[in-house]
């Protein structure tokens, strides 16, 4: 059993059992302190937070319960284990129902209370880890390994939040480098399967009858070459996760297989006679767009509906531009291995320019090479290698098509000049210091031209119709 210390009230007007308990949890390496009733208790817990409470239910004055109730209100992440004489169940109910995190019944053996105190500090533990999880990702914008303060991926970090403990199936969409194995790796690490293997395997690096081989094992002489017996892939990970990355290239027939093993929780190793049962959660990703490949039955759909239980799409980089800053910072202390790098005002404007076909795979790299080739120190936009003609392309036929159309419509200046600022402000998702920036001039003459609001949608369309 654990013996980290930690601090417990022990609550009973007894003062041979009081002691007893006291004593007993000493020995155990905790801070124990005991009070004599229900009112010293509730007023020793509003100056002091103890990890448990252990209390007795009948007592003079104010009863066990009574004092639980108080004791939800001043301290409600504190766990309360109630004590009963035996034969008092309906005591131990109404204890239950009251609030309290479990009971134990007198005469009790030692271990008994002693393995519901630590049920209780791991369940106060868990408490205090979800909410500091909590506190991070408001505060940092980051859950896990997965970064980003889009309201995009606050919703994915909700999700996840959501469903990591359930057993359910969750497919993850998204362009290749958006970080769909992160989001599998988060799901996994913070359920409950976070202490059996997470085990990825990619549907396109081995051929179908390779790839079944994998993925269920075999037995000894099954094919040339077969000469012992091999574990798949369901059995290692077996009690934890599967990631099946890239399952929109899985084949037709393994495809069916793979539907059979969700149906029916066994599988049969290449070779085999028997079945064996497996216990696994699968999470699988794409980058194409299943819903053609179901028309075009290169996907199967009952497969599709299975893997389907959760969806969870990832947008690409560029639809969710807030979230840059925060991964380019990621990346500089990932790569910088502990040298002072930091990026300039006009290298964090050229990153949050760029359009990143790439994702975040290629902001990563894109990073990793400035690092490699600068002295240590600030990054500015000179610094930073992109593709200057791709992105030079994307954006003069953006303009060209801008230009076009403006003609076609026989825009004045002045209107002219409307529809590109509110461009930019969509495209800097309403940032009007960052608008500004870019257009040349300051805030006060964005709001004199009538764009002081918030910009949405609407907005756009209105100044594209003046």
């Amino acid at each position: 059993m654990e013996r980290s210390k930690r601090s417990v009230l022990v609550v009973d007007d007894d003062k041979a059992m009081r002691d007893m308990v006291v004593a007993m949890l000493e020995d155990q390496g905790h801070d124990a302190e005991g009070s004599a009733s229900a009112d010293a208790a509730v007023e020793r817990l509003r100056g002091y937070d103890f990890d448990a409470v252990i209390s007795d239910i009948r007592m003079p004055g104010r009863s066990g319960i009574e004092m639980l109730g108080e004791i939800r209100q001043i301290r409600p992440d504190t766990p309360v284990i109630m004590m009963t004489a035996f034969g008092s169940i309906d005591s131990a109910v109404e204890a239950m129902q009251a609030g309290a995190f479990d009971y134990v019944t007198k005469p009790f053996k030692h271990d008994a209370v002693l393995v519901s105190l630590q049920r209780a500090f791991e369940h106060r533990n868990l408490e205090e880890e979800n909410r500091r999880l909590r506190r991070a990702v408001d505060r940092t914008g980051s859950f896990g390994d997965l970064i980003g303060s889009s309201v995009a991926m606050r919703e994915i970090f909700a999700l996840i939040r959501k469903v990591a403990d359930r057993r359910v199936n969750v497919l993850v969409t998204g362009e290749s480098g958006t970080g769909k194995e992160l989001v599998a790796r988060t799901l996994h690490y913070a359920g409950a399967r976070s202490d059996n293997p997470f085990v990825p395997i990619n549907c396109t690096a081995l051929p179908e009858g390779l790839m079944e081989s994998e993925l269920f094992g075999h037995v000894r002489g099954a094919f040339t070459g077969a000469v012992t017996s091999k574990r798949g892939l369901f059995e290692e990970a077996d009690g934890g996760t599967l990631f099946l990355d890239e399952i929109g290239d899985m084949s037709p027939g393994l495809q069916s297989k793979l539907l059979r093993v969700l149906q029916d929780g066994e599988i049969r190793p290449v070779g085999g006679n028997t079945s064996k049962p497996v216990n696994v959660r699968i999470i699988a990703a794409t980058n194409r767009d299943l819903t053609k490949d179901l028309e075009s039955g290169r996907f199967r759909k009952d497969l599709y509906y299975r893997l389907n239980v959760i969806p969870i799409e990832i947008p690409p980089l560029r639809d969710r531009r807030d979230d840059i800053p925060a991964l380019a910072e990621a990346f500089l202390i990932k790569h910088g291995e502990g040298r002072n790098y930091r990026l300039s005002g006009d290298g964090m404007e050229r990153l949050c320019g760029y359009h990143w076909p790439g994702n975040a795979r290629e902001l990563e790299n894109a990073i990793e090479r400035a690092v490699a080739l600068s002295e240590e120190g600030e990054l500015r936009a000179e610094d930073i290698p992109l593709p200057q003609d791709g992105r030079a392309s994307d954006t003069h036929r953006g303009l060209d098509d801008f230009l076009s159309q403006a003609l076609a419509q026989k825009l004045t200046l002045s209107e002219l000049g409307d529809r590109y600022t509110a461009r930019v402000l969509e495209c800097t998702s309403g940032n009007k210091a960052r608008a500004a920036k870019i257009l040349g001039i300051n805030r006060r003459t964005l709001y004199r031209r009538g764009f002081g609001g918030e910009l949405n949608g609407s907005d756009v369309e209105r100044h594209a119709e003046h």
